[in-house]
């Protein structure tokens, strides 16, 4: 097995090196999808001198498949639904709801472990370069782009190290760029491209969060 990346903050010094573009903006900020987007995001916001922060989502998961996407609820009330799953694992109305309703409770437990008091940055006029650790289906994804537009940023960047060719085209028509350091038609999840994928705690979270905060920008 030949890994693309050593773990995610490998990935997101790699990932940084192709938005070089952007560095020293100060029109620019960065947004992580937690858990594991995070210390992606972080490299690449110190790598480009962006502040740096949290978009918080869930994905929606088949009740009796919980790891298939069948949408994602963001921060701001955004939710993206992918038809299909829902036709074809016909999920009901009341068993999509019931979902919805605990990643919610979940979301906002963690909108505010996050962070706390504090406002989140402001998008409105802004470059935004989304960050996760990779993208599978892109339910997740396209949530917070929604989320996002409400908030009226100039210009929407998704920036992942890794994700399949089809999940790309879905999402070039909700983003304004998209930036990936590897495209791969033989996907079978993110994990799959890094030789340490061990998961992102939430005191992960937040501990690179407020390293963020202290670092000069």
């Amino acid at each position: 097995m030949i890994w693309r990346f050593l773990d995610r903050h490998d990935a997101g010094r790699q990932l940084a090196a192709k938005l070089e573009a952007y560095a020293g903006r100060d029109d620019v900020i960065v947004l992580a999808l937690p858990r594991g987007g995070v210390p992606v995001g972080y490299e690449v916001a110190h790598a480009l001198g962006a502040p740096f922060d949290v978009v918080t989502v869930r994905k929606l998961g088949v009740p009796d498949q919980p790891e298939l996407a069948m949408g994602a609820i963001a921060s701001g009330g955004a939710m993206f639904l992918n038809k299909g799953v829902l036709s074809a694992k016909r999920v009901t109305d009341a068993a999509l709801h019931k979902v919805e309703s605990r990643e919610r409770t979940e979301l906002e437990r963690r909108e505010k472990l996050y962070r706390g008091t504090r406002a989140a940055l402001e998008v409105h006029g802004k470059t935004v370069i989304l960050v996760d650790d990779g993208i599978a289906t892109g339910a997740s994804m396209h949530a917070a782009v929604m989320a996002l537009r409400s908030r009226l940023p100039a210009r929407i960047v998704i920036a992942v190290p890794v994700a399949p060719a089809d999940a790309m085209a879905r999402l070039e028509q909700v983003a304004d760029e998209l930036v990936c350091v590897l495209t791969s038609i033989e996907f079978f999840a993110v994990g799959q491209f890094y030789r340490n994928f061990d998961q992102t705690t939430d005191m992960d979270v937040r501990q690179l969060l407020d390293e963020a905060r202290k670092a000069p920008v």
